[in-house]
């Protein structure tokens, strides 16, 4: 069972209680992320994620690793398009003192100038990183041309340039104006008690004031109307590929349907993209589908690395099962296997404290309401044949489809792909 409770000044405090377990994990949430920077800060959320890490008001950076690993805990964060988390996995005993820590580390952050310096080059070398890793690249690309001149285009990190640009001021402005109460959820799971995780949010939250900021982001809304190819040649010994769809947001109804159609196409070693291009025709080592959900859009997503010299052939084989899911209802076996599969991770998954508290962090955060497994039970057994066919005629669109590639691609030609796309997804 779920607890939730909203403070006066409109923080929220999620709790559930896993009383067989050891551990407990804590979720500091801030409702921001990529998608909120102007250009000229484009990854300042990140920024700022990192350099929480250096130390508090209250605790250096050395203190923070030694009071939570010393515990024998765990310490992250990320950032992505739409928010920023604080997280940590500790023996239950230990929740109280670590919620201390991270709560000042989100909201006291020291911001040393040095600190800062030397986290900047840090950050420079891991988007640097990703220019050399091509799985990372061709996405890049794809989001570049699926989100075209908008936020949700760029790297989550930032540009070189625009990373270099920020400072401390610009850090410290963005801390103070989203790190407020009435944009934060804290959520306590495992061997916890919701009073008690009550207690220490009041203690430490209950007199900061709700601010008068806007939190609004730029919406995003496609006016794609034709098939769109972006390529980069790199001389690597894999071509890698990526396919986008524009799809559904985070509350829409078919967003069920969508992730067991995401499982049939490529989600499993059962699936139909992993048996037919790897298993049949040997053209693929890794390859798979994702759907990916976002508070007013979202995506369907193909990734593949690809023998260099069969590229043509690989994109025929997946646009030609594609349009197989459009023409043809899938049969009620297959479909049955994807939802034991899709209902059986998840249920695993909220096994663990870690994983349970991102699910109700995440979800809440972005939706504002919680959802629990049964519900989801509910939606993803109701779902029909039918229903699968609708959404792929619905999403799987020669004018909605976009395709990256990374590699040599000394003999692949643009006008041959768009032919094909034409041929299979009108």
């Amino acid at each position: 069972m779920y607890n939730k409770t909203i403070l006066e000044n409109n923080l929220a405090v999620i709790t559930h209680n896993m009383s067989g377990a050891y551990s407990a994990s804590i979720g500091v949430w801030l409702k921001v992320g990529s998608r909120y920077e102007d250009d000229s800060c484009a990854g300042i959320s990140h920024f700022l994620e990192h350099v929480v890490f250096k130390g508090s008001r209250k605790y250096d950076k050395d203190e923070i690793k030694r009071q939570i690993e010393g515990r024998g805990g765990m310490l992250n964060g990320f950032t992505s398009e739409e928010l920023t988390c604080y997280l940590a996995k500790v023996p239950h005993k230990a929740a109280g003192p670590v919620f201390d820590i991270l709560l000042d580390m989100a909201l006291n952050p020291s911001l040393d100038k040095e600190d800062i310096h030397k986290e900047r080059t840090v950050i420079i070398e891991e988007i640097k990183m990703y220019h050399d890793l091509p799985q990372h690249m061709v996405h890049d690309l794809l989001d570049k041309i699926m989100w075209p001149k908008h936020p949700l285009g760029r790297n989550i990190a930032g540009s070189i340039e625009s990373v270099a640009a920020i400072k401390r001021e610009d850090i410290a402005e963005f801390q103070n104006k989203y790190y407020r109460p009435e944009n934060m959820v804290v959520v306590f799971t495992g061997n916890v008690k919701h009073k008690e995780c009550l207690s220490l949010v009041k203690g430490n939250l209950s007199k900061l004031k709700a601010s008068q900021s806007n939190y609004s982001f730029n919406k995003f809304s496609s006016k794609q109307d034709k098939a769109q190819i972006e390529v980069m040649e790199k001389e690597i010994e894999q071509t890698r590929l990526a396919i986008g769809f524009p799809a559904y947001n985070r509350t829409h109804p078919k967003r069920f349907v969508l992730s067991l159609l995401s499982i049939i196409l490529g989600g499993n070693m059962s699936s139909r993209l992993f048996n037919e291009v790897r298993e049949k025709h040997g053209l693929a080592y890794e390859i798979s589908s994702q759907a990916k959900f976002l508070m007013d859009t979202g995506a369907f997503y193909i990734n593949a690395g690809l023998d260099n010299e069969k590229i043509d052939l690989a994109l025929n084989l997946i646009l030609k099962e594609l349009s197989k899911l459009k023409d043809k209802a899938v049969p009620e076996q297959e479909l049955s296997r994807a939802k034991e599969f899709s209902l059986s991770h998840l249920a695993m998954s909220l096994e663990d404290t870690l994983d349970h508290m991102v699910f109700l962090g995440e979800t809440f955060s972005a939706t504002g309401s919680l959802m629990n497994f049964d519900t989801i039970k509910k939606e993803v057994l109701k779902v029909k044949p039918k229903d699968l066919k609708a959404v792929a005629e619905d999403i799987f669109r020669n004018i909605k489809t976009n395709i990256s590639l990374v590699g040599p691609l000394g003999k692949f030609k643009k006008d041959g792909c768009l032919s094909c796309v034409n041929e299979y997804l009108a």
